[in-house]
């Protein structure tokens, strides 16, 4: 599903840096490299070529004015997913999602509206991922907020940044 050329909108999450780093340390593999701890609210959206001014235009329109407080406090693991829920962004993930409803979040495989979660780990086995998801839950709660979405691409050296979205105005 990933494709060089792909966009992302996302909420850099950099207080939850600390719960990838902890998981590289128990499987690296088990961690995504190349953009930092982060949820993302609508992936993939677009080609980067297709991302102009009148695309951010109607993103930027669909965005709730204010700075999203978050809490995160649970961890949800499913085989080799580890991921800690941010239900507080749902909001936000929606009004994204809907000013774009021909793009489906994550291709639809998770249904037009799946939560939005910070992934700690995906693929790993069954012994690792146990303790991913132990060593997340006693790194939780933290707390955090959002002030700015972000769009990133894929390129062939990895994901780069586009534009910042800000949230308070």
């Amino acid at each position: 599903m990933v494709r060089i050329g792909t966009t992302a909108v996302l909420a850099m999450m950099p207080d939850a840096g600390p719960l990838l780093r902890s998981a590289a340390e128990v499987d690296a593999r088990a961690v995504r490299p190349g953009v930092p701890a982060h949820a993302a609210l609508l992936y993939p959206w677009l080609a980067v070529d297709e991302v102009g001014e009148p695309e951010l235009h109607r993103l930027r329109v669909a965005l709730p004015v204010g700075r999203v407080h978050v809490r995160m406090s649970s961890v949800e693991r499913s085989g080799g997913f580890v991921g800690v829920p941010v239900p507080e962004l749902g909001a936000v993930a929606k009004a994204v999602r809907t000013a774009f409803p021909e793009h489906a979040p994550y291709g639809g495989r998770f249904g037009p509206n799946p939560p939005v979660h910070v992934t700690v780990a995906l693929d790993a086995a069954p012994e690792p991922a146990a303790d991913i998801a132990r060593r997340t839950a006693a790194a939780l709660p933290i707390t955090t907020e959002i002030d700015s979405l972000h769009v990133v691409a894929l390129t062939p050296t990895g994901w780069r940044h586009l534009t910042e979205l800000p949230l308070v105005r």
